[in-house]
């Protein structure tokens, strides 16, 4: 496991949030609304298990997100008035909550109009289409490099004159360096997507995707799966079953433990419609390879070689190049879908962009300079990956506090806070809308929430019944931290009331 860092350490009162909370009396500091207190109780959840700190986002009106003039009420060294704060300076596992952090330096450091930029080499001689020679696809670290966007690239490699490679296809992952880790060295579930490891040259989150349509007059279950992937063997077809849908994924009775093939030993109910079953592919390095070779294949490409790894050839030309998708709409996929490989390829970026190779050392470090820049004296996070796929990260209410009332401000706000959930509607938090039909926060909360085993939190911002504003961030470390997602609801729904 990669080891952590901690940016910043500080023993005396922080300059900021640090120095509001001293000022309060200690029962403010502790008191918790009664009713997000006894959902905790009956989740058997202490409260010294728990932080949280709301206040007020000032100058911001609550009919929509409109970012506040940086330097305003609010900024760096400015206190905050505070509406709650309990075991606000705690150092506790915010889960997914971690991504705020990535994704607002992200914005931040590099831009939301930054792109990252695919390109494809030739290392020699073109003619009537033949490339006598290798082609060469460089990764670029991009995080969503997914299969209509690796077609479009084969397709420009085409339409620009090469149809035929008589030497090989090399994929140059080059541009991050980061250990091998078994896809199940987290938790135990090597075939979940959420523990695709970070690739310079990451192809559809190394996953596969399987669609399975009853088709009742043949008795049977269609079989489609994407991407297309050479030399893996999927079956077209499997067996109906009678009865309710139930745990339908267990009853496929599936192996998914060959890299060549794929085998589905049961049977599937037909009451369950049609449904989808994203799989991590069982053997990730290869994972690229097979589809490049496939989706070459599928556009009418020729290739006497094979697809491999390799680097690119200092005297190799460029042939063609393509952008990615903008940060803006990167970090709204990793806030909004808690995408943990994207938020790492985002984290490796900061390196990589920097020195010319991304680490997660390097990028920790690029990381420590940052937030003592922007946030002075107030505790830092410790930071392993970026993502809050992590049994080492840790940060604070306060800072993380810190955090959302300077994203409120400036330039910024408008994409960081449309990158996150919106209460009942979409993203992690969509939910929420079926858990309580009747909240005030469904449409007026705008939220990024984490999970792990013993990890459950929420941050993001409330507008209140009053017009007012608030940040909110709540950290939950607890083995019973799972059955407290409806007192993270409470609480959210006590800000939106202003009560």
């Amino acid at each position: 496991m990669f080891r952590p860092v901690v940016l910043f350490r500080c023993t005396a009162l922080h300059l900021t949030l640090g120095s509001a909370l001293a000022l309060l009396p200690a029962a403010s500091q502790a008191a918790l609304p009664p009713e997000f207190a006894q959902a905790l109780a009956r989740a058997g959840v202490p409260a010294d298990a728990v932080s949280v700190m709301v206040t007020p986002v000032p100058g911001a009106a609550s009919a929509s997100m409109t970012p506040v003039s940086a330097g305003r009420a609010g900024a760096v060294g400015t206190p905050p008035p505070v509406r709650l704060s309990h075991r606000a300076d705690a150092s506790m596992n915010p889960a997914s909550v971690m991504k705020l952090i990535t994704t607002y330096a992200g914005l931040d450091l590099l831009g939301t109009d930054f792109t990252w930029t695919n390109r494809v080499y030739v290392d020699g001689p073109v003619s009537d289409g033949v490339l006598d020679g290798n082609l060469i696809i460089r990764g670029s670290g991009d995080p969503k490099l997914v299969l209509e966007r690796v077609d479009a690239l084969l397709r420009q490699v085409m339409a620009q004159g090469v149809r035929e490679v008589r030497g090989d296809i090399v994929l140059d992952r080059s541009i991050f360096q980061v250990p091998e880790r078994h896809p199940g060295a987290f938790d135990d579930e090597p075939l979940r997507p959420y523990n695709a490891s970070p690739d310079g040259l990451l192809v559809n989150f190394k996953s596969l995707v399987f669609t399975f349509t009853p088709d009742p007059a043949r008795a049977q279950a269609l079989i489609r799966s994407e991407p297309p992937i050479a030399g893996v063997e999927i079956p077209a077809s499997l067996a109906l079953a009678s009865g309710p849908c139930g745990d339908w994924r267990a009853g496929l009775r599936a192996d998914f433990s060959s890299p060549d093939r794929v085998r589905f030993a049961g049977r599937y109910p037909a009451a369950c419609g049609e449904r989808l079953w994203p799989v991590a592919y069982v053997e990730p390095r290869a994972y690229a390879a097979r589809v490049v070779q496939a989706m070459w294949d599928a556009a009418g490409g020729r290739l006497q070689g094979r697809v491999r790894e390799g680097t690119t050839p200092a005297a190799a030309r460029l042939w063609v190049s393509a952008d990615s998708l903008p940060m803006g709409d990167i970090v709204a996929d990793i806030n909004k879908f808690s995408n943990n490989v994207m938020a790492q390829q985002l984290f490796l970026t900061f390196s990589s962009q920097e020195q010319g190779r991304g680490t997660f050392e390097g990028s920790r470090q690029r990381l420590q300079r940052w937030w003592r820049e922007r946030f002075g004296e107030q505790a830092a996070p410790v930071l392993e990956n970026g993502s809050g796929l992590s049994r080492e990260e840790r940060s604070s209410a306060a800072a993380l506090t810190a955090l959302l009332r300077r994203a409120a401000s400036g330039p910024l706000s408008g994409p960081f806070t449309q990158s996150l959930g919106i209460a009942g509607v979409d993203g992690t938090v969509a939910r929420m809308r079926e858990r309580n039909a009747a909240s005030q926060a469904l449409g007026n909360a705008w939220l990024k929430t984490g999970s792990l085993r013993d990890v459950a939190a929420v941050a993001g911002y409330v507008n209140g019944r009053s017009g007012q504003r608030y940040s909110l961030v709540a950290l939950i470390n607890h083995d019973n931290a799972n059955a407290a997602r409806p007192a993270l609801d409470q609480l959210v729904e006590w800000v939106a009331l202003d009560r």
